[in-house]
């Protein structure tokens, strides 16, 4: 489940801060419990990252259709 907290960040700083968790877990030396916390967190940010993206997929679909049905009428 995503935080009030994680609902709140934009996409760009959402992306960030997941770019910076990929880091960390690539770069390895962390226990475990780190690992998969850096892992849970990743989750929830790539889904943060894929709301926003629906989002801007939603409202370019919105225009479009109704740039074509301006163009139908005319």
């Amino acid at each position: 489940m995503t935080s009030k907290v994680d609902e709140a960040l934009g996409y760009e700083q959402a992306r960030d801060e997941l770019i910076e968790v990929v880091r960390r877990l690539e770069a390895g030396g962390t226990t475990l419990e780190e690992s998969l916390a850096l892992w849970e967190r990743g989750e929830e940010l790539a889904k943060v990252c894929r709301r926003w993206l629906e989002g801007a997929r939603a409202r370019l679909d919105a225009a479009l259709a109704e740039e074509e049905d301006e163009a139908v009428k005319e």
